[in-house]
C-alpha cells in the first residue's frame, strides 16, 4: 500500500512508536513482581532498572559504527528491530532466573536503538518544511509509549503482572507490521556506508551541532531519571498523604504526568519552537523543569493536588524540548551522516541517564525525597548555556534563509 500524505506516515510511525516504546518501562512498572520471583538482590534491582538504556546504548554505538541507518532501509531496519523486542521481551514471560531476565532486557534495549532514531530519520525525510511540528509529534508517542506500561498496569492491576509484558510484546509485533506494510520504503542510501572516524571528527568540528549534542546531553540527565523515579516518588507521597488511597490512583497521576501531559507538550513544543526557535523553546523548557525538579520535593507527603500540579507541569515540560535537539541534528549536520549523528547523539545521551537514573536511589537515602529530585536541575542549567550558543548559529541560518526567500532585505 503506498500512500503519498506525510501526515498520514507521520500517524503511521507514530502509532508504531507508541507500541513499541511500550518495551521501555514495562517490566520496571511490575519490578516489585520480578523482584520476588527472581530472587533479585540489590544491585541486580539497580541494574535491571539500568538494562534497557544499556541496551539502547550498545545498539546505537553498534548502529553508529557501521552506520546502519545511513547504509540500509530504515522502514525495514525498524520493522526488523521491532520484532526482535517483542521476540526478546515476550521470552521473559517464562524467565525464572534474575540473569538471563537481565540480559533479555539488556538485549530488548539494543533493539529499540533501531527504533528511535530510525523513526526520527523517517520524519526528517518526510518533513522538510514543519519538522519541528512533526518531530514533536513523534516524541509525544516516544513519551505516550514509554508511559503505556502504566496504564496497562491499572486494568491488570488484580491478574497476572505478566500479562503488561504480553501486552507490550503483542503491541510491538503490531508496529512491525504497519511498518513494513503500510509505509512506503524511503530510498535514502548514503555514498558513505559506513563508519569512518573522520565522520566523528566532522562531528566534533561541526559547532553548532556539538551545541545542540550538549543541550541534548543536559536535557537527558534530567529526563530519564525523572520518568523512572517520579511514579516511585508519587506512591510514596500519596501513601503519606493518604494511606488508605488506592494505589491504582498513583499509576494513574505517573500515566497522566509522563504520558498525557508529556505527549501535550511535545505537541505544544514543536508548533512553538517552528515560531520562535528551538533554541528559545529549549531554554525556556529546560527553565521550567529545572524549577520543577527543584520544587516537587518540598510537595511530598502534603496535598495531593499540589503534588500531582507539579508532576505534570514537570511532565509538559521535561519532555516538550526533547524533539528539537533531534530537529537540529537533521538541520546542522550533513546529509550523508544524519543517521549516524542522531544515532550517536542518543548513544551518548542514554550512557548519562543510567548514571543520573542510578544515583537518584543512593541520594534518596541521603537526603530523602524532598531534595533528591534537585539533583536532577543541573542538566537543564547545563543545557540551557548550551543552547543560549547555540542561538547564535541559529540565527544566521534563519538569516540566510529570509534572504533567500526574498520576502525580507539583509539584516
Amino acid at each position: 500500500m503506498m500512500i503519498k500524505n506525510r501526515w498520514l506516515a507521520l500517524t503511521i510511525i507514530g502509532i508504531a512508536v507508541i507500541f513499541c516504546l511500550s518495551l521501555w518501562f514495562n517490566a520496571s512498572v511490575i519490578a516489585s513482581e520480578l523482584e520476588k520471583s527472581w530472587s533479585l538482590t540489590p544491585p541486580q534491582v539497580a541494574l535491571l532498572s539500568a538494562a534497557i538504556p544499556i541496551g539502547f546504548v550498545i545498539g546505537a554505538f553498534l548502529s553508529s559504527y557501521f552506520g546502519l541507518s545511513d547504509r540500509f532501509n530504515i522502514r525495514r531496519l525498524f520493522a526488523i528491530s521491532a520484532l526482535s523486542g517483542a521476540f526478546l521481551n515476550g521470552v521473559l514471560i517464562i524467565v525464572d532466573q534474575a540473569a538471563i531476565g537481565i540480559l533479555l532486557r539488556i538485549l530488548t534495549g539494543v533493539t529499540l536503538a533501531g527504533v528511535y532514531p530510525t523513526s526520527v530519520k523517517m520524519i526528517a525525510h518526510w518533513f522538510p518544511i514543519q519538522r519541528g511540528l512533526a518531530t514533536g509529534i513523534l516524541i509525544a508517542a516516544l513519551t505516550l509509549g514509554s508511559s503505556l506500561p502504566h496504564f496497562i498496569s491499572i486494568f491488570t492491576i488484580n491478574m497476572d503482572s505478566r500479562w503488561v509484558l504480553t501486552i507490550s510484546s503483542t503491541l510491538a509485533m503490531i508496529a512491525a507490521i504497519i511498518i513494513f506494510y503500510l509505509l512506503p520504503d524511503i530510498r535514502l542510501v548514503s555514498k558513505n556506508s559506513s563508519w569512518s572516524f573522520s565522520v566523528f571528527g566532522k562531528l566534533l568540528k561541526n559547532k553548532p551541532v556539538m551545541l545542540v549534542n550538549y543541550g541534548y546531553f543536559g536535557h537527558m540527565w534530567e529526563l530519564y531519571a525523572m520518568w523512572t523515579w517520579l511514579p516511585v516518588f508519587l506512591s510514596a507521597s500519596f501513601l503519606r498523604s493518604a494511606p488508605n488511597l488506592d494505589p491504582w490512583l498513583s499509576m494513574l497521576a505517573s500515566f497522566s504526568a509522563i504520558g498525557i501531559a508529556g505527549g501535550i507538550g511535545c505537541i505544544a513544543g514543536g508548533i512553538v519552537a517552528d515560531k520562535i526557535g528551538r533554541a528559545n523553546l529549549t531554554i525556556i523548557c529546560m527553565l521550567v523543569s529545572a524549577i520543577c525538579a527543584i520544587l516537587i520535593g518540598f510537595t511530598f507527603g502534603g496535598f495531593i493536588w499540589l503534588t500531582v500540579l507539579v508532576s505534570i507541569v514537570w511532565g509538559a515540560s521535561v519532555i516538550a524540548d526533547s524533539a528539537q535537539f533531534s530537529v537540529g541534528i537533521t538541520e546542522f549536520a550533513e546529509a550523508d551522516y544524519i543517521g549516524t549523528a542522531l544515532t550517536l547523539q542518543m548513544c551518548i545521551g542514554f550512557l548519562i541517564t543510567i548514571l543520573s537514573i542510578n544515583l537518584i536511589p543512593i541520594f534518596q537515602t541521603l537526603l530523602g525525597w524532598r531534595f533528591v529530585f534537585i539533583l536532577l536541575s543541573i542538566g537543564p542549567i547545563f543545557g540551557i548555556i548550551s543552547m543560549v550558543k547555540f542561538k547564535y548559529f541559529e540565527a544566521r541560518v534563519n538569516d540566510r534563509s529570509v534572504q533567500r526567500d526574498g520576502s525580507h532585505g539583509p539584516s
